[in-house]
């Protein structure tokens, strides 16, 4: 149903750099570049992930409520996403960790102060 969802970004090769290095260790891989729009995939069928410099020329504002979730295929995906997202400077936003029986979860900020999660669903 997603197709792709868009982040902004007020560095876009800070961002690029952070996104790249995250991304390739769920097979996350370019397949849109822009001057001010790059988007990655795990796979045509897959949904993506975009980074934009805003349209309308004015600065990128973190959405508030507003959160990427990224499934991952076990909770052990789901720390080393989460203590990567971190590594690469990311800020924590809840610990890895169990929600309920049949949920697992880590919360992070990126960069720019976008707000995603990896989860795991049993």
């Amino acid at each position: 149903m997603i197709g792709y969802v868009c982040l902004g970004t007020n560095d876009l090769p800070r961002a690029a750099k952070y996104y790249d290095a995250l991304l390739k260790e769920i097979g996350g891989k370019r397949f849109m570049e822009f001057e001010t729009f790059i988007a990655w995939s795990a796979g045509k069928d897959k949904p993506g992930l975009a980074l934009t410099k805003p349209f309308n020329g004015k600065p990128a504002t973190v959405g508030n409520g507003v959160m990427v979730a990224l499934g991952v295929d076990s909770p052990a995906k789901v720390d080393a996403m989460y203590r990567k997202a971190l590594e690469l400077g990311g800020t924590d936003e809840g610990p890895a960790g169990p929600r309920g029986d049949d949920f697992y979860a880590g919360y992070f900020r990126d960069p720019d102060g976008n707000k995603l999660s990896f989860f795991h669903m049993k």
